[in-house]
């Protein structure tokens, strides 16, 4: 398994395909898996470059306070020590925490930037509801009991999903039995997303941003994709009718191709942004 040594801290990555590179980054508790159904299609436009956050999968777990800096200086040091100078980003939920960061903090690194249900932090965003956030603190999503982890995972699907796909769920509740996180791992990536505020610097994000939404998210309500919107000059926002958290998932064909699209379209420096909503 290839593993690279960055910020004291052996960090696991895979590259696959060839172009210009694209990083994904997952979200709290999630490992490699979660690209299943994005890998094998974006590989034949870019260099996809996926890794494990520190806390999870295969890459190191140590038990010391995690924030969402400390994730992005792990990227950064990564894609470095990859040998790449600038490249596009990928972001799902605590994942688009981490790119929002990242364009922050190192900009000459990200061309164009995708954030995917996810929001900008801090009190005025639409929060986690209540329901959601009571599995999420008793730690469902990193126990070793599989009925907890199943009912933690079906908080980032829709209703639709869960009824017509329940041999896919399974395959993925089973991707994540088989490897777990260990509990304070999943309270350090935890708080870590609590601690997350970017609001008052979001602004000043000047990477073309593509903001995508499940309409039917449980976890992050889909209405912040607007505020990110609304915050970030140079961006679209795309939304996806019957699709929750992991909308990428449901909805992986449309999504996919929006992704290809989003990243090989030429953008002009004047070029004005809108809303569209995909049925």
């Amino acid at each position: 398994m290839p593993k690279i040594r960055v910020n004291n801290i052996e960090l696991y990555y895979e590259i696959h395909g060839n172009g210009q590179p694209l990083v994904l980054i997952e979200g709290l508790a999630c490992s490699k898996w979660m690209w299943f159904k994005q890998i094998n299609e974006l590989k034949k436009h870019f260099k996809v470059i996926v890794f494990d956050l520190r806390g999870v999968g295969d890459s190191d777990k140590p038990d010391m306070e995690y924030s969402i800096k400390l994730f992005a200086d792990d990227t950064a040091a990564l894609v470095t020590e990859l040998g790449f100078k600038k490249v596009h980003v990928l972001g799902v939920s605590m994942g688009g925490y981490i790119a929002q960061e990242l364009a922050l903090e190192y900009p000459a690194l990200v061309d164009r930037l995708i954030l995917c249900s996810t929001h900008y932090g801090g009190p005025n965003i639409v929060p986690i509801p209540l329901s959601t956030l009571s599995i999420m603190l008793n730690g469902a999503g990193a126990g070793n009991a599989l009925e907890n982890l199943r009912i933690a995972m079906s908080l980032s699907f829709s209703d639709e999903y869960l009824s017509t796909h329940k041999d896919e769920f399974e395959q993925i509740v089973k991707w994540k039995f088989e490897k777990p996180q260990p509990f304070y791992a999943y309270k350090r990536q935890f708080y870590a997303g609590l601690a997350f505020d970017e609001e008052s610097r979001v602004h000043l994000i000047k990477s073309p941003t593509l903001i995508m939404a499940g309409k039917d998210d449980k976890i992050v309500p889909y209405e912040n994709a607007l505020l990110l919107h609304s915050k970030i000059e140079n961006s679209e926002v795309e939304f996806f009718d019957n699709a929750g958290h992991m909308f990428f998932i449901e909805k992986a064909e449309e999504v996919n191709q929006k992704i290809v699209e989003f990243l090989t379209k030429p953008i002009g420096g004047d070029e004005k942004w809108k809303e569209r909503i995909l049925t």
